[in-house]
């Protein structure tokens, strides 16, 4: 783990500062697409065990 760490440090102070903000800026992107397609991942199955969940209680408003 330290090492990987001092890799990417050296790696960083090698590059210009340009890169380095584009790299983090690449980075932060990709894990806030991860985030929201996990969050999309598991509101449908939310959405799926509610939907469920209605048609064995039966408490959908169709009979309303």
């Amino acid at each position: 783990m330290k090492l990987t760490l001092f890799s990417l440090v050296c790696a960083a102070c090698c590059l210009q500062g340009c890169s380095v903000v584009s790299v983090a800026d690449a980075v932060v992107s990709v894990t806030a697409t991860a985030v929201k397609v996990g969050a999309d991942v598991v509101g449908a199955g939310v959405d799926v065990a509610a939907a469920g969940v209605k048609s064995v209680t039966g408490s959908g408003s169709s009979g309303k």
